[in-house]
């Protein structure tokens, strides 16, 4: 096997796992619940009681899963017209955030 082709499936490899890791991450039926109270008071006055109907903020229903680190910014830092919420809420409450936002109400 010649060196491109190694990195070639060695790439893909790293790929799969990347995409089978996000197709596995499991959430904790407490840990939905406490994302969704968490919504509720916080997040759903913009995006929309059960993130179904937004008013001009992101549809929370379409948020990729493999963007985990973009939504964990986005709550933490802010983005355009959203507030930093990072020091209202501990790291725990932001990943129970996004279990309620990947999880939908499907729980």
């Amino acid at each position: 096997m010649s060196t491109k082709h190694f990195c070639i499936a060695a790439g893909t490899l790293c790929l799969l796992t990347a995409v089978n890791a996000f197709a596995q991450e499991k959430f904790s039926p407490e840990q939905i619940k406490r994302g969704s109270a968490i919504f509720s008071q916080n997040c759903a006055p913009c995006h929309g009681p059960r993130m179904a109907d937004p008013q001009g903020a992101f549809d929370l229903r379409t948020f990729p899963s493999e963007q985990k680190s973009r939504f964990l910014n986005s709550v933490t830092n802010g983005k355009n017209s959203m507030p930093p919420w990072g020091g209202l809420f501990n790291a725990e409450e932001i990943e129970s955030l996004w279990a309620y936002v990947m999880a939908g109400e499907k729980k």
